[in-house]
C-alpha cells in the first residue's frame, strides 16, 4: 500500500514528455554488444551511465542512432550488432529497421523481434514467446544436466509516459553437480530462490519478473518492479549484483548533466523456513534494503560512483529520504542496522581500453587497519575489484578481452543481528562465494562472423569453508559474525578455514538462427582441490541448448 501511494503521488505530477521505454533485462552478452562501442570511442556516452544496470530502451536507442555514422562501426559483425540492437528496440530508434519479409499468417512476426505487436501514439505493446531447451552430460555424475523453460515476455508503453515489462516462465531442470551442491547448501536455487522438488533430484520453479516506469519530469523517472539490479562494470559486483532472487523495489532515477542519482528501496526475503531441506508454505521473514548511488562523469573519460546502503529487519521511515546520509541516520538510531559504503569507477583511458573497479566497505577501524598490532583484524571487512577491458585486441576486429580480480575479507557482509546479512533468499546480494576468497577471471569474446559469438571464460578461485555448521571462518555470510569464530579479533587472513582451490573454464559457441533465437554449444571443465578431499574433484559438462528470448544461464561459481 505504501508503495502504491508513493507511485500515485509521483505520477500525479507527471509532465508531458518524450516516449520512454521499459528497462532491458541485464544479460552480459547483450550488454557487451553495445558497451564495447563506448570503449572503442574512448569516452563516456552522453545518454546513460553504464555503472547502474539495467538501462532503458529509449536511452539505448539514442546511443544506437549516434553510432549509425560513427567510424567504430567497421566490420560486418559491427553492422550486424547495430542492426540487431536497433531491431530489438525498433520503436525508439530513428534508423531504418525493416519489417519481416514473410510475416506468419500476415499478422504474426510482422517485425523480426516481436511475435505480435500493436503500435500507436497512445499505446504500444510487444509480445514474444520465451523458450529454453537444453540437455547434456557430466562425467561421473548420475544426473544429466538439463533444463526446460517456457513462458512469454511483454513490454510496452502508454501515452508516452508509462512503460511496462513482464517476464513469466516455468522451469524444470537438473543442475551440474557443483551447482546442485550449492543449491542444497543454501536451500535456494541460485537466481530464483523458492523451488519445488522435481523427479527426486531436480528442481522446479515459477519465475515472474516485471516493472512499471513513470516519467515524472524530463530528468526524473520512477520505477516499481520485482526484478534484479546490478552496479558496476565488472562480471561480478561487490555493491549489488544480479545473483540473488528477484525482489520487490521502488526506484527513482534522476539524471541532470553529468550526474545520475539512483535511489532504491526494496523488500527482500530473509532466512526461509525449511521442512526436510525444502521450502515450506507459510510467511517467510522479510528484510528491507535501501540504497543510493551517485554517478558522476568527470571529464569525458572517467566516471565515479558513490554508493551507500542499509539493511534492516523492519521498515524504518528514516531511510526514505532520498538524499540523506544513511550512516548518520543509523548512528542516531543507535547503530541497529547494517550499513555498507562503497564506490565504483571506470576510466576509458584510451580508445579500446578501459580500467574499472569497486571498493565495498562493511566495517573499518583506522588504527587496526594501518597499525602493526591490528594486523588481520576481524573488524576491517571489505571487498575489492579491479578489472581491465581491451576491445579489438591487437587490432583484431571483434576480439575482446576482459580481466578481473575480486577479493573479500573474512566476515565481510555478515552481521550480528538476525535478517541483516547482505543476502536475499539465502543467497548473496554480491558475489556468489560470499566472503573470505580471492578470484581471478579472464574472458575472451570473439565474433568471427556476424551471427556467431564465441566466449571463453577462465576462472581461478581460492576460498575458505567451514568444517561444520557451528564453526565460522567468515565465508558463509548467513552466519552470525560474533559466533563460532576459531580466531580472536586479529590474525584473520583471506582463505582461512578449509582451503579450496577451483579452476574452471567455460567455452560457449552461440549462433543466432533468427532474431533472438540461439543455438548454444557449451563445454565446462571444473577442478576443485581442497584439504578435506583425498583427490581432486574433476567435472566436465557438455551441453547443447536452444533458447528463444531467454537469458543463457551461467554456472561460474
Amino acid at each position: 500500500m505504501s508503495t502504491l501511494i508513493i507511485v500515485l503521488f509521483f505520477s500525479a505530477f507527471a509532465l508531458d514528455s518524450l516516449a520512454q521505454g521499459s528497462y532491458i533485462p541485464f544479460e552480459r552478452d547483450y550488454y557487451h554488444r553495445f558497451e564495447r562501442y563506448e570503449i572503442l570511442q574512448g569516452y563516456n556516452n552522453p545518454f546513460f551511465q553504464t555503472g547502474y544496470k539495467p538501462i532503458r530502451r529509449d536511452k539505448l536507442a539514442l546511443f544506437l542512432d549516434s553510432l549509425a555514422q560513427d567510424p567504430v562501426i567497421q566490420t560486418a559483425s559491427d553492422r550486424f550488432n547495430l542492426s540487431y540492437l536497433a531491431q530489438d528496440n525498433w520503436e525508439f530508434v530513428n534508423q531504418e529497421t525493416p519489417d519481416s519479409k514473410k510475416p506468419f499468417l500476415k499478422k504474426l512476426y510482422r517485425r523480426p523481434g516481436d511475435f505480435a505487436h500493436s503500435y500507436s501514439e497512445d499505446f504500444d505493446i510487444h509480445l514474444s514467446p520465451v523458450i529454453y531447451l537444453a540437455g547434456g552430460m557430466e562425467n561421473d555424475y548420475e544426473d544429466r544436466p538439463a533444463q526446460l523453460s517456457r513462458g512469454f515476455v511483454v513490454r510496452g508503453e502508454i501515452d508516452k509516459k508509462v512503460s511496462f515489462f513482464t517476464y513469466l516462465t516455468t522451469t524444470e531442470l537438473f543442475f551440474p553437480s557443483w551447482v546442485k551442491d550449492y543449491a542444497e547448501y543454501r536451500g535456494a536455487v541460485p537466481g530464483e530462490g523458492f523451488w519445488k522438488e522435481y523427479n527426486s533430484s531436480g528442481y522446479s520453479f515459477f519465475s515472474a519478473r516485471g516493472h512499471v516506469n513513470f516519467h515524472l519530469t524530463k530528468s526524473i523517472q520512477a520505477q516499481v518492479g520485482h526484478d534484479r539490479n546490478f552496479i558496476g562494470e565488472g562480471y561480478r559486483s561487490f555493491l549489488l549484483s544480479d545473483f540473488s532472487n528477484p525482489y520487490m523495489f521502488v526506484k527513482i532515477n534522476t539524471r541532470f548533466g553529468k550526474f545520475q542519482l539512483t535511489n532504491l528501496w526494496t523488500q527482500m526475503t530473509a532466512d526461509v523456513i525449511f521442512d526436510r531441506g525444502r521450502p515450506t508454505d507459510g510467511r517467510y521473514p522479510q528484510k528491507y534494503f535501501s540504497m543510493h548511488r551517485l554517478g558522476v562523469d568527470i571529464g569525458k573519460k572517467l566516471n565515479l560512483g558513490f554508493f551507500e546502503s542499509v539493511m534492516t529487519d523492519k521498515v524504518n521511515f528514516n531511510y526514505f529520504n532520498p538524499i540523506v546520509f544513511f550512516r548518520w541516520v543509523e548512528q542516531q538510531l543507535g547503530t541497529p542496522d547494517k550499513v555498507m559504503l562503497g564506490m565504483d569507477a571506470k576510466w576509458n583511458f584510451r580508445p579500446g581500453m578501459q580500467l574499472y573497479g569497486q571498493f565495498a566497505l562493511d566495517e573499518f577501524v583506522f588504527n587496526e587497519f594501518f597499525g602493526i598490532d591490528g594486523k588481520g583484524s576481524k573488524r576491517n571487512k571489505y571487498g575489492v575489484q579491479a578489472g581491465y577491458k581491451y576491445i579489438n585486441v591487437l587490432g583484431l576486429s571483434n576480439l575482446d578481452l576482459q580481466l578481473e580480480f575480486n577479493t573479500a575479507r573474512p566476515y565481510t557482509f555478515q552481521e550480528k543481528f538476525d535478517y541483516q546479512s547482505f543476502t536475499n533468499w539465502r543467497t548473496p546480494l554480491t558475489h556468489p562465494l560470499g566472503a573470505n576468497f580471492k578470484e581471478f577471471l579472464g574472458i575472451i569474446r570473439y565474433q568471427p562472423i556476424p551471427k556467431l559469438q564465441l566466449t571463453l571464460l577462465g576462472n581461478y578461485q581460492l576460498y575458505g569453508t567451514d568444517p561444520d555448521p557451528e564453526t565460522n571462518w567468515g565465508g558463509d555470510i548467513l552466519k552470525n559474525r560474533l559466533e563460532g569464530s576459531p580466531t580472536g579479533l586479529f590474525g584473520n587472513v583471506t582463505g582461512q578455514g578449509i582451503e579450496n582451490k577451483v579452476i574452471q573454464t567455460n567455452l560457449v559457441a552461440s549462433y543466432m538462427l533468427k532474431h533472438n533465437l540461439f543455438v548454444d554449444a557449451t563445454h565446462i571443465f571444473r577442478r576443485r582441490t581442497a584439504q578435506d578431499l583425498d583427490a581432486p574433484d574433476n567435472s566436465q559438462v557438455i551441453q547443447l541448448g536452444l533458447r528463444w528470448n531467454f537469458i543463457r544461464p551461467e554456472y561460474n561459481f
